[in-house]
């Protein structure tokens, strides 16, 4: 019974294998990403990138139909334009980065959505802005999969940097030099795993898998190495019983992987070891001498 329940689907077909791979190889590459975001406090930032990359995409889409890499190639550079004028009109102009941001983003939405209704059917613009895991190919996977690694990489790089930014940016700018050029690796990076996501889950949900794992961990954990295991883990596991909930109930894969991680960041909020709603109300007995 639980065998059929919990292992069947994968030992029997492909496509479900295919697509907890691609689900393990975000969670590599994508968790971290999210930890940091919310560390900076980025969060809504990588929201807005996910909705940047659509017109790109949308290009791709128009010039090449579902092209794996005409799409990814138009993503990428989507996103890095945006961030790259978001910040030139923050710097020019009085209008803050958020701001600015904010105004590419709904810019970028729409013009990607009149983009793809151009050419495609309402199933093409459902495929663009909600992805879908299960019709993962192995080229897709294997696309996934480079751009996890590489982000791993570039992260293990780049980590002290990050860190120190985090705690104290004025620090780092006081000692080193590598805070810039930290920083625009870890925009990079983001642009890279909004991408990744994209192709699995759609350009509304891309960010799901980087932000609410983040939000977990930091439920659960103090320590940034902690906070990232943990999210690494509550993302793949996300993945694996949402895949399971969309094949046992036939609802969309993608949205059953942010629901089941949503279920897990309420869990988290209300439970959570550190500074959890249950044990604020209820805080242990301090140790006596």
């Amino acid at each position: 019974m639980i065998y059929d329940a919990l292992i069947a689907p994968f030992t029997e077909f492909e496509f479900m294998r295919r697509a907890l791979a691609g689900v393990i190889a975000l969670s590599l590459g994508g968790a971290p990403i999210g930890v940091f975001l919310m560390l900076r406090r980025m969060s809504l930032v990588g929201d807005a990138m996910a909705h940047a990359i659509l017109p790109g995409a949308a290009v791709g889409f128009l010039l090449s139909g579902l092209n794996l890499f005409a799409m990814t190639f138009g993503g990428l550079i989507a996103g890095f334009t945006v961030a790259l004028l978001s910040g030139l009109v923050a710097r020019s102009t009085e209008l803050k980065e958020d701001a600015s941001l904010a105004a590419f983003y709904l810019v970028s939405l729409a013009l990607g959505v009149t983009i793809v209704s151009v050419k495609g059917t309402n199933i093409d613009l459902l495929h663009v802005l909600f992805g879908n895991i299960l019709a993962m190919d192995d080229q897709t996977l294997l696309v996934i999969a480079f751009n996890a690694t590489i982000t791993l990489l570039v992260l293990a790089v780049i980590y002290r940097p990050l860190v120190i930014e985090c705690v104290d940016p004025v620090f780092l700018r006081t000692v080193s030099r590598a805070g810039a050029p930290a920083h625009l690796a870890f925009l990079a990076l983001v642009v890279i795993n909004l991408v990744n996501g994209f192709h699995a889950l759609g350009t509304l949900l891309a960010v799901g898998l980087m932000i609410l794992p983040a939000g977990i961990a930091r439920f659960w954990s103090r320590d940034i190495t902690g906070m990232i295991g943990i999210a690494v883990v509550s993302a793949a596991l996300s993945g694996f019983a949402g895949l399971l909930l969309s094949f046992h109930t036939k609802v969309p894969s993608g949205p059953a992987i942010i629901l089941v991680c949503a279920v897990l960041y309420v869990v988290s909020v209300l439970f959570g070891s550190v500074s959890g709603l249950v044990r604020q109300l209820f805080p242990g007995r301090h140790l006596e001498a």
